[in-house]
């Protein structure tokens, strides 16, 4: 008997630039008695059927993307008499799909890091139950992985999760209805001890997978000082607090890692914060800015935001301060004319903007535009063969819109060329060339450039293109990159490298700061940071 778990994908391009971090995650979690699982990561490569035996349990993540490769994958392992399982967003929102079109025996809803194991267990004694509520664990309780398992020559970029959740409440965003609004943040210690065993391995490029790494906004403790409200000032201040704990244990690590993450426009006020993301070597961050225009921002309730000029001036001011950003801009909204495309390409230029994408507008289940979309076709349902428009995840790939929702002023065919035309113009290779004056060494910056390259053909070649001829050619020449790219990006292992021996005398984890070892423990465990790599 054998445990499989499998990151399903239609496109495998034999490396990928991040782990897909649940992978390692449940491999942690899954019980010793099962022994090491498998893990397959369809990214890379597909999984082989006959790799599956009669008794095999195999666990499957899917979210709205994958979720139709997903369910061919589970029906071909039940077939084969494994056990199947599914867990991640899309089977939470959606368990009994899953359990129908996926053939699956369970469904984890929420966190797997602790159900999991409770799922392996029932398995093996051959009584799973239908639906585990693996719910919203606290970050205490979130798993190390098991990176022990990892291919090393296949990743460029690993990954570690410091928080889960986010505050705010973006209508084209399920994250605060599925993880929830509370940030639920895991220790420091165990992050930086996870961090430096990927340094030990050879990863010096670390994708910090957080929902959202800002959490706490000074508008937020604005507010509860304003309101008076003491105890809800104390936790954000607590957050805030273990926020900066965590980015000064980063800066302490080997000066050559680098660290990206995910946060919210507002950070760019915060000056603050970034300045303490800069010396964590944290140099860049996906920034949501979906749009350029007021009236944009108020469609996806994001008009937190700032707009025009003011928005090119707060994104300025990220680079200002070190960090680089990934811009994410929405084309499709209602509010979009024409105009809007060369609008939004040029704002991204003007403002220094490092990497963006333009994403066309989805409405992914669990979001307000999900629910508002699917009321309205509930009146006049669009069928795509015998497949309402509203589970269009379940529509082949080859047939799928682009577009689901009608839009007033623009056909779906314009709104893809149009957008296809916004990547092509800002990953040219003289702006590719020009953005590369940000790395600090030619080989850098040839990095850079590969890079931009790659992102380009894989979110918006294989992606946007309806053409399979033009699809096929985009995978191909992202397969080329990819190895490349991972070539550029790998370094030489550290494995003598040690954690802090953290201090664990305080009662709150939130205040425990690491000890500093003396000098027959030094001897004992080696340094915390190798001054050289030579």
């Amino acid at each position: 008997m054998s445990v499989h778990l499998v990151n399903p994908s239609d496109n495998s391009f034999g490396t990928a630039v991040i782990t897909p971090r649940w992978l390692f995650v449940l491999a942690a979690a899954t019980p010793a008695s099962a022994g090491d699982p498998i893990l397959v990561d369809e990214s890379l490569e597909q999984i082989v059927p006959e790799t599956i035996m009669p008794g095999d349990i195999v666990g499957i993540s899917v979210h709205t993307g994958n979720a139709l490769r997903g369910y061919k994958v589970g029906r071909m392992a039940r077939e084969r008499g494994a056990w199947v399982i599914y867990g991640g967003i899309h089977a939470t929102l959606f368990p009994e799909e899953a359990l129908e079109l996926g053939n699956a025996h369970a469904v984890v809803k929420g966190d797997g890091d602790l159900a999991w194991a409770n799922v392996v267990s029932d398995c093996l004694a051959g009584s799973p139950g239908r639906i585990y509520e693996g719910g919203r664990i606290e970050g205490s309780q979130f798993l190390a992985a098991r990176w022990d398992l990892m291919p090393r020559d296949k990743y460029m970029w690993a990954s570690v999760q410091t928080i889960r959740g986010c505050p705010k409440h973006c209508s084209f965003c399920s994250v605060w209805r599925t993880d929830g609004q509370k940030p639920r943040q895991r220790r420091f210690q165990s992050v930086i001890d996870e961090i430096v065993n990927l340094r030990r391995i050879g990863f010096r490029f670390i994708a910090l997978a957080d929902d959202n790494f800002y959490p706490v906004t000074l508008t937020d403790l604005r507010l509860a000082k304003e309101q008076n409200n003491l105890a809800r000032l104390e936790e954000l201040m607590a957050v805030r607090s273990e926020r900066f704990q965590l980015m000064e244990e980063l800066a302490k690590l080997p000066k050559d890692m680098v660290f990206f993450t995910q946060i919210t426009m507002e950070a760019g006020e915060d000056g603050e914060y970034l300045d303490a993301m800069r010396k964590a070597n944290i140099k860049g961050a996906l920034v949501g800015v979906e749009a350029v225009t007021p009236e944009g921002l108020k469609a996806v309730y994001k008009d937190f935001n700032y707009s025009g000029e003011a928005l090119a001036k707060q994104l300025q001011t990220f680079k200002q301060h070190g960090v680089h950003v990934l811009g994410s801009f929405i084309f499709g909204l209602p509010t979009d004319k024409p105009a809007t495309f060369d609008a939004t390409v040029e704002m991204a230029l003007k403002a220094g903007v490092t990497f963006a994408q333009f994403v066309m507008m989805t409405p992914f289940p669990g979001t307000v535009d999900f629910g508002r979309w699917e009321k309205e076709q509930a009146k006049s349902p669009n069928l795509v063969g015998d497949v309402p428009i509203t589970r269009y995840w379940l529509i082949p790939t080859e047939v799928r819109p682009k577009m689901f929702t009608p839009h007033p002023s623009m056909s779906s065919d314009e709104i893809r060329e149009r957008t296809q035309r916004v990547w092509d113009r800002f990953y040219n290779w003289s702006a590719i060339w020009q953005r590369s004056a940000c790395t600090p060494t030619l080989r850098a910056r040839v990095a850079f450039m590969f890079l931009s390259k790659l992102y380009r053909q894989m979110y918006a070649g294989t992606g946007i293109s309806t053409d399979s001829a033009r699809r096929k050619k985009s995978k191909t020449w992202a397969r080329w990159t990819a190895r490349q790219c991972r070539k550029l990006f790998q370094a030489k292992p550290m494995p003598h490298l040690q954690s802090p021996a953290w201090e664990l005398a305080f009662a709150s984890p939130s205040v425990r700061r690491p000890a500093f070892m003396t000098n027959e423990q030094q001897s004992k465990r080696g340094p915390f940071v190798v001054l050289s790599e030579d």
